[in-house]
């Protein structure tokens, strides 16, 4: 495990086809369709605690659903209630929608429907959160799905996110649908959470900021107490911290180790009365959002100077006194940074102004660097439950680590398919969920566990 990393600016424009991170600065590399998945491994290490006994109940076939005959790549997953939503990509032109599997049986996963595919023509739907909520308006199960555009200059696609009643999974009912400005592709993740029976979204919509010239800004928080009638009661401008100056363009940042570097931003995550927001590389920020309407900065995460920034997602543990920050850096040799593909970060945050670093965990995959740039060696999503971080990392499938001790990370399980391309990792319940940008979805079960979700 190392020390150093941080996200140097590469200008340029965006390549046609890649719809990747970092758009703005110039990576001309494509996230996964790669082709040819089966014998799916599962690999395990000594003293594997609770992954010890670690399978693969199912890899449902993917069946095509679109009408078109056409197969969509796949992107995050969620699961709620005992069902699994699964995200789609852009392979095949988008309009994949989400697609919701009953996993009362995780060994044999039944897709039972497929939403938001068909009202917003050229976009993709790649994040989904599903919550319970009680408000005066709504009262079930509430859907958010991110809406971005494969062209922003298409005038029928429009980004931001859809709201579907899901309550009854096999017949989701739309309900409404927020707009971000048509400038920026759209809303590329987002988190649904419920304070004091009002209901919001937090987006993360990047470049919104540079593209609007300031008009809109990337993080906004949106009421949807009323699904039918989303309202934005806040927008986050980064030039109202010490270290942003007034000129700032909403991506370049001149910051004060001297370096240009990318702020936009990529993700967004509560956990209770904090929100937790991923601007690369201006790190991971912490907000006080009891108050939606004026949110209170608290502190955030940084770099030292010859690392990539890169700040991609992040997942708490400990009751929220953790917090674990990913960094998805696809080109890791850069001049003037260290040579190393994107890793995980691992922070003391009792104190939100301050956070400490404690650790940091890295696979085999980050160093390997021979290569060029690829996504397929960097981290991507985490997720935690108690005392086990779960990390999807592309070319290297799931990661298991065990954080008993934060300052010690220490890798007790895997999961990689062959030509693994994993996107996103949910636990819930007994079993595991991944999403395989080629293949979909996997249901993992462990502790010899064969229950399924009721």
């Amino acid at each position: 495990m190392s020390t150093a990393l941080t996200g140097a600016l590469v200008l340029g424009t965006i390549p046609f086809n890649v719809l990747a991170h970092d758009e703005l600065g110039g990576v001309d590399i494509e996230k996964g369709e790669r082709d040819g998945y089966s014998n799916v491994s599962v690999q395990e290490l000594e003293g594997s605690k609770n992954l010890k006994y670690i399978y693969e109940a199912a890899a449902p076939e993917m069946n095509v659903v679109r009408e078109d005959g056409q197969q969509n790549s796949f992107a995050d997953v969620y699961a709620h209630k005992g069902y699994a939503y699964l995200g789609t990509h852009t392979k095949n032109g988008g309009n994949g929608g989400v697609r919701v599997f009953d996993l009362k049986d995780p060994a044999n996963p039944k897709e039972i429907s497929v939403f938001a595919n068909n009202d917003i023509p050229g976009t993709w739907q790649e994040k989904v959160i599903v919550k319970t909520v009680d408000t005066p308006d709504f009262k079930g199960d509430l859907a958010v799905v991110s809406v971005q555009q494969l062209d922003r200059h298409n005038s029928e696609s429009q980004g931001g996110f859809l709201l579907y009643d899901v309550t009854n999974p096999k017949e989701p009912k739309k309900l409404g649908f927020w707009e971000v400005t048509k400038k920026t592709r759209g809303t590329h993740e987002l988190y649904l959470t419920v304070q004091d029976g009002r209901a919001l979204v937090l987006t993360a919509n990047p470049y919104a900021d540079y593209y609007s010239h300031g008009e809109e800004k990337d993080f906004q928080i949106v009421d949807v107490t009323n699904p039918a009638e989303p309202k934005t009661v806040w927008q986050f401008d980064p030039r109202t911290l010490p270290e942003i100056p007034e000129d700032f363009n909403g991506y370049h940042w001149n910051a004060p180790d001297g370096k240009t570097r990318p702020v936009f931003n990529h993700s967004t995550m509560v956990n209770g009365q904090y929100a937790y927001v991923s601007m690369w590389d201006l790190g991971t920020v912490i907000f006080d959002i009891s108050n939606p309407e004026n949110p209170e900065y608290l502190g955030r995460t940084d770099y030292a100077s010859d690392e990539q920034g890169a700040a991609h997602s992040a997942a708490l543990a400990r009751g929220g006194n953790i917090l674990i920050e990913t960094k998805e850096v696809s080109t890791p040799v850069k001049e003037g940074y260290e040579q190393s593909y994107g890793y995980t970060r691992i922070f003391d945050i009792k104190d939100k102004s301050n956070p400490k670093l404690l650790s940091e965990f890295k696979t085999e995959l980050v160093d390997d660097v021979e290569d060029g740039s690829t996504f397929a060696n960097t981290v991507h999503d985490p997720k935690v439950q108690g005392n086990t971080l779960y990390l999807s990392h592309y070319a290297g499938g799931v990661r298991a680590v065990d954080i008993t001790d934060p300052t010690n990370p220490t890798e007790i399980g895997k999961y990689v398919p062959e030509q693994s391309d994993v996107w996103g990792v949910f636990v819930d319940r007994n079993y595991i969920l991944a999403s395989d940008i080629g293949s979909g979805l996997k249901v993992l079960l462990k502790n010899n566990g064969n229950q399924g979700a009721e």
